[in-house]
């Protein structure tokens, strides 16, 4: 029964997700709450080794969550239910482009789409700066305004920030060096 759950959740999830894999991040956490196989504070973890790891990060989301959810079956039922509408849409909508190429509606809901996929993206975005960035948990159990703030995480950020924005030698580095640096910077202090 739960691989038939995985199997729907991230079938909606790769219904609904128009603009790639960050978009995912909101049905994600919506999953988490609703379901309960993982908790938001390991979504950040999730986000991290899906962002380092090469492929989508949709797809590498889905096959962590099922993993953690139902082994190496559920990654597999997990990844396949994000995977199968995409696959259907693109069938249909190729089949459709031939027929529509030039039409202005299609041109037109197209268009229409780029708001969308820049709302899911931007929540996506605000997502992980709420997870990694802040202990909204911790905060609600004490209610002490400085248990809201993950002050390694915001030292760490500030200290990217200013090595990518400021420092003109690190500036032209590859982000690999950066995520890296990152990682054992992660381990080293424990986050």
């Amino acid at each position: 029964m739960i691989l038939l759950r995985l199997f729907f959740e991230f079938f909606k999830t790769g219904l609904f997700a128009v603009g790639g894999g960050m978009a995912t991040l909101p049905f994600l956490y919506d999953i988490a709450e609703r379901t309960g196989w993982y908790t938001t504070e390991m979504l950040a973890d999730m986000i991290a080794v899906s962002e380092s790891t090469p492929g989508p990060i949709g797809v590498n989301m889905a096959t962590y969550v099922g993993y953690v959810t139902a082994g190496y079956a559920g990654s597999v039922i997990a990844t396949l239910g994000l995977i199968t509408p995409q696959i259907i849409v693109i069938l249909l909508v190729a089949r459709a482009m031939k027929a529509f190429r030039d039409h202005p509606l299609v041109d037109a809901g197209f268009y229409g789409l780029r708001p969308c996929s820049l709302g899911l993206i931007a929540a996506a975005g605000l997502l992980v700066v709420k997870l990694a960035l802040f202990n909204t948990g911790l905060y609600s159990e004490t209610g002490v305004l400085a248990d809201l703030f993950n002050v390694k995480a915001l030292a760490l950020a500030a200290v990217l920030l200013v090595c990518t924005r400021y420092v003109k030698k690190l500036k032209s580095l590859h982000p690999i060096v950066f995520i890296l640096a990152s990682a054992v910077v992660g381990i080293a202090f424990s986050f």
